[in-house]
């Protein structure tokens, strides 16, 4: 009945909750980025660690981050990429960033009546070095954009602070600064999420990473 599926609906939005995260991806001129914060927390009672990965490199030019619940964070990155290198096997290529988009909705979608809790956000550069990002929700539902994606416990901090900052056109000095201070900006005001960060920079010839010390007061 409707009580029940309210109460089903809460536990799941709790578990969301429960290790908190922000992540964010952004387009720039050949170029596209995507950072995470790094705390591993218990809710906002208890702070375990500030090295928790929550962004995992799947080709040469295609980052996932996965925001929700630790353990199934865990689970889905090593199942994306076993099922990444199988495909490298069987086609003998690499698999294009839409194409892994497809593959996380896929799997999400497969599992809805017993669901990851995780919402993952897929970024890379295609063939052309065209920048392409995606969100998820946690039954695979994907909502592409041109400028940013979202997704995590700080998902409306972010999406404040990007659609300020965000401009079309930056290269990569420019799209890592800002995807920086968007990302230090949103966690400072989510006691779920930041104690540090992390972002990672795709260009057609490079990955650029490099980490961020956030407030931790």
């Amino acid at each position: 009945d409707k009580d029940q599926t309210e109460e089903s609906l809460n536990k799941m939005g709790g578990l969301m909750e429960y290790n908190g995260s922000a992540i964010v991806a952004m387009a720039g001129d050949n170029c596209v980025g995507i950072a995470a914060d790094t705390r591993h927390g218990i809710r906002q009672l208890q702070t375990v660690g500030c090295n928790r990965q929550k962004t995992f490199q799947m080709t040469d030019q295609t980052f996932v981050g996965l925001a929700g619940l630790g353990t199934d964070v865990q689970t889905m990155s090593q199942l994306l990429d076993f099922r990444l290198k199988l495909y490298n096997l069987r086609e003998e290529r690499t698999m294009e960033p839409k194409t892994v988009g497809n593959l996380i909705s896929h799997m999400l979608y497969e599992k809805r009546f017993g669901p990851y809790f995780t919402e993952p956000v897929v970024a890379g550069l295609d063939k052309n070095h065209k920048p392409f990002m995606c969100a998820f929700d946690f039954i695979g539902a994907m909502s592409q954009a041109e400028d940013f994606v979202v997704s995590g416990t700080s998902s409306e901090q972010l999406f404040g602070v990007c659609e300020s900052f965000w401009r079309p056109g930056m290269d990569k000095d420019e799209l890592f600064e800002t995807l920086s201070q968007c990302l230090l900006s949103a966690v400072d005001r989510d006691c779920l999420a930041g104690w540090g960060g992390v972002v990672h920079i795709i260009t057609p010839t490079e990955i650029i990473t490099k980490r961020l010390k956030g407030r931790m007061d």
